[in-house]
């Protein structure tokens, strides 16, 4: 497929069809580890798609609420040991911290001929640093969807797909390819894209760093200080700043772009933001490459193994969270959500 010039090879549901899915899975045990982030989406897909899924889960919040999906104690959701020696495909689905302090006692169920799969390229990557080493009797492979397990479960409900890239990092069966493909029709993807363990690794990273959380949260802080520093209120700060970011204009640029975006404002903010788009590239460009930098060199990755290892590390990020809740432009939005008609 072309995107913008380059080649790629892309996976859709027509070429390789949920049927032909079910067949290559039809004698695995997909067994999911951890109900978490991305557990219960995928979980929930693959079983409501006709595969033989169960779940291991610890004792605690996240187990109930695995058995409020649905899942069965001592049939379908057991402990992680449990399930990890019944699966013969083991989705490690557990946080990236998680999949450290567990992988000791995970690893000895990963028998030759097993397949142990990914959402993420973290732990494999960087096995320098977690200790993730898979012996080379087994598949690894890796479906990383480009979105967050509830919006893979709503999107699937929707009948519509999240795109997800794919790869193999270890092929000791000779079925590791179709094994992935298999999963990544099976747990809802849209499409599939090719990748690395490592650039999934490295892109993600960054993205969380960059345009999806980091850089978006210091852009609109940034210019939201801006305007209350020069008389604007609240309201209009945060209307002008994020409420029509995010209510008018995403939903448009996202289903058509953002080149359209601009054939079809005004002449005033044509004209402005074709002016200030570069002022903004070049600014941002230097600390989009020092980021990058910090997570291919694997400072980041050690960065946030270091902080997950400190016993008092939940303490001070609630602290760090409830400055950013309790911070005057997401207060702001809180009465702002509250005076959207549908919520009146």
């Amino acid at each position: 497929m072309n995107f913008g010039g380059v080649i790629e090879e892309v996976m859709t549901r027509e070429e390789f069809p949920l049927d032909k899915a079910r067949e290559i899975l039809k004698d695995e045990t997909i067994a999911v580890i951890g109900y978490g982030v991305q557990g219960p989406g995928q979980a929930c897909n693959l079983r409501d798609n006709g595969f033989n899924v169960i779940v291991g889960q610890r004792q605690g919040k996240t187990f109930e609420k695995a058995v409020n999906d649905g899942w069965v104690p001592g049939e379908t959701l057991f402990s992680i040991e449990e399930a990890a020696e019944k699966g013969t495909i083991v989705m490690c689905l557990l946080s990236d911290a998680a999949v450290m302090s567990v992988w000791p006692t995970l690893k000895q169920y990963l028998t030759p001929g097993k397949a142990l799969y990914f959402s993420h390229g973290f732990a494999i990557t960087w096995n320098d640093r977690t200790g993730c080493v898979p012996s080379d009797d087994i598949d690894v492979i890796m479906v990383a969807p480009k979105g967050s397990g509830t919006s893979l479960r709503t999107m699937f409900l929707e009948g519509r797909g999240l795109n997800s890239s794919y790869a193999v990092y270890q092929d000791a069966t000779g079925r590791a390819l179709e094994r992935t493909l298999a999963l990544g029709i099976g747990i809802g993807s849209g499409y599939l894209f090719e990748t690395t363990f490592q650039r999934e690794a490295t892109s993600d990273l960054t993205g969380e760093r960059g345009s999806l959380m980091g850089a978006i949260q210091g852009l609109l802080l940034a210019q939201y200080e801006v305007l209350r520093e020069n008389g604007h209120t609240p309201s209009e700060a945060f209307n002008e700043t994020v409420e029509e970011l995010t209510q008018s204009l995403m939903p448009l640029f996202a289903q058509k772009g953002m080149d359209w975006m601009y054939a079809n404002c005004s002449t005033t903010a044509q004209r402005g933001a074709l002016d200030w788009m570069g002022p903004f590239h070049d600014a941002i460009k230097p600390v989009v490459e020092k980021l990058y930098n910090s997570v291919k060199t694997g400072h980041e990755a050690q960065i946030s193994i270091d902080a997950n290892s400190k016993p008092d590390y939940r303490v001070g990020l609630e602290k760090e969270l409830a400055a950013l809740h309790e911070s005057e432009m997401w207060r702001t939005a809180e009465v702002v959500r509250q005076l959207r008609p549908e919520n009146n």
